[in-house]
């Protein structure tokens, strides 16, 4: 197949119509995150044996272990941490 120079310059402009086109189309508008600080509910611990989610203070027993939700020092985040021994 041999190509004519005309064909290449229909084939370039062809190129050149669709990436500008694709250029100039505009962005949609970016949406405004949510507020997180409105929105931030207090640290939780999931258990997995009961399928729901504890309030920091909570205790239950995972997997046969006793344990109390308690929260990270960051108060971020909770987790579990198992009872304290009596010394």
């Amino acid at each position: 197949m041999r190509t004519t120079p005309s064909s290449l310059i229909i084939v370039t402009f062809l190129s050149a119509a669709a990436l500008s086109a694709c250029a100039s189309t505009a962005m949609a508008p970016a949406s405004q995150p949510a507020k997180a600080a409105e929105t931030r509910k207090a640290p939780q611990c999931y258990s997995g044996d009961e399928g729901k989610f504890f309030d920091v203070g909570a205790s239950a027993t995972v997997a046969g272990v006793a344990l109390k939700c308690e929260a990270t020092t960051d108060g971020k985040s909770a987790q579990w941490m198992g009872s304290k021994h009596a010394k």
